[in-house]
């Protein structure tokens, strides 16, 4: 019993860690891909 519980526990605290770098790697890819699409200042090579 303590094993699920403890497994539940993980998964909560899990998912929206892993959500919350879904969306920086997200806004992060949206940001790169503007900025070189509209041709920003910065050159990331």
């Amino acid at each position: 019993m303590t094993q699920r519980i403890s497994k539940s526990k993980r998964f909560f605290m899990m998912n929206p860690v892993i959500q919350f770098f879904k969306f920086i790697w997200l806004s992060l890819k949206i940001l790169v891909i503007v900025a070189g699409g509209h041709g920003g200042t910065r050159n990331i090579s």
